[in-house]
């Protein structure tokens, strides 16, 4: 079995890549596996971490931000995508792949797309609710499309739709760990309240600033915050708890590696309505306030929100919102146990497991 796995750019189409090389793996322990991702960016470090060789393709995607240094960018963007596909077709060349798989990312477009031109399977891994334009094309040559939501036929064709959910990281599917484990593991009161605060692996400035803006809160209202900033607002974010005083209420990490003893800790959660996030919140059973972000494609994130929300698993805060009605609902949720017991139970329901299994199986009968 050889295998070209293509996408990242987060850990949300990261950790659900390593995820499926993880169960390709497992069902051929000599498979060779080879990740094509974006230079410069976050799988670079991530993929051989986990164990994988990578390649690294020059290309980017456009800037929506029009600064003078981001028009230079867009200018390059062109040249970049032509370098980005001759590399492509030699890397596909030289492995010979038997399946390639996209799991959405800057580089999975050149590679899926310069599969299918030479005539390698390809096969697509949708993870939101709604899908966006690069996987609608993708999708045309895609012999089977994984998908994690329901109603996928307005995008895809039928027939090569395969609901297989999302994968995601092992231990967080198979979390065996108390609520006292996930507190001591980060040196917080076991008898307290506990918020988790995640705006994916890359952080959001939006709820970061809104922790920032509200730090005596926590104190105020004795509530223990766990808070994962992302690599920007870190040192920021560490002097500003230091200077506040409140150190012993708000813990700050720039990325928290553990996020199974994260998720144990948390009492409620505030989160982005990543794909992925929501797929790890749904098996976790946590109640959880989602603050789509504005900066994606087709505002897909609201979508993945209101998907939870329209069955009563989660609470959704706009973006534009954050900072004055966040902390409001997350106080509802806090007062409300009731209220709590009865998000987690409707959320756990829409969990999926074995989702890279599922999508190995299809890889194996793609294969055959």
């Amino acid at each position: 079995m050889k295998a070209i796995i293509s996408g990242g750019g987060s850990g949300g189409h990261i950790f659900p890549a390593v995820a499926i090389a993880n169960a390709v793996k497992k069902r051929w322990p000599d498979a060779d596996i080879l990740f094509v991702g974006a230079e410069g960016r976050m799988e670079m470090e991530k993929v051989p971490a986990a164990g994988y060789p990578i390649k690294g393709l020059p290309i980017a995607g456009l800037q929506r931000k029009l600064t003078p240094a981001n028009i230079v960018k867009n200018l390059q963007l062109p040249f970049r995508i032509l370098k980005s596909r001759r590399m492509v077709k030699q890397i596909l060349r030289d492995f010979q792949p038997d399946i390639v798989v996209g799991v959405g990312g800057f580089a999975s477009e050149p590679t899926l797309k310069a599969a299918a031109d030479m005539g390698f399977t390809t096969l697509l891994q949708e993870q939101n609710s709604y899908a966006g334009l690069t996987n609608k094309v993708l999708a045309k040559d895609a012999k089977t499309i994984c998908v994690a939501y329901d109603g996928m036929d307005r995008f895809f064709p039928a027939e090569r739709i395969v609901f297989t959910g999302n994968p995601v990281r092992a231990d967080i599917e198979n979390m065996n760990i108390t609520t006292a484990e996930g507190r001591a593991h980060f040196g917080l009161n076991p008898e307290g309240r506990v918020l988790l605060s995640v705006g994916g692996s890359l952080g959001a400035r939006t709820i970061n600033q809104m922790v920032l803006n509200h730090l005596h809160y926590f104190r105020e209202k004795r509530i223990q915050i766990l808070w994962q900033t992302g690599r920007w607002m870190y040192d920021e974010a560490v002097r500003a708890v230091e200077n506040a005083g409140v150190g012993e209420w708000v813990k700050v990490h720039q990325f928290i590696s553990r996020m199974d003893m994260a998720y144990a800790a948390a009492d409620v959660v505030i989160s982005r309505a990543g794909a992925i996030a929501i797929s790890e919140l749904c098996l976790v059973g946590k109640p959880v306030v989602l603050v789509p972000s504005p900066n994606v494609a087709e505002d897909h994130q609201t979508k993945n929100a209101l998907a939870l929300v329209d069955k009563g698993a989660a609470l959704m805060v706009r973006d534009v919102d954050c900072d004055n009605q966040c902390l409001p609902r997350v106080q509802e949720l806090f007062d409300d146990s009731s209220r709590r017991e009865a998000m987690s139970t409707a959320i756990q329901k829409l969990a999926v497991r074995g989702a890279a299994d599922k999508i190995v199986d299809q890889i194996e009968r793609l294969v055959k």
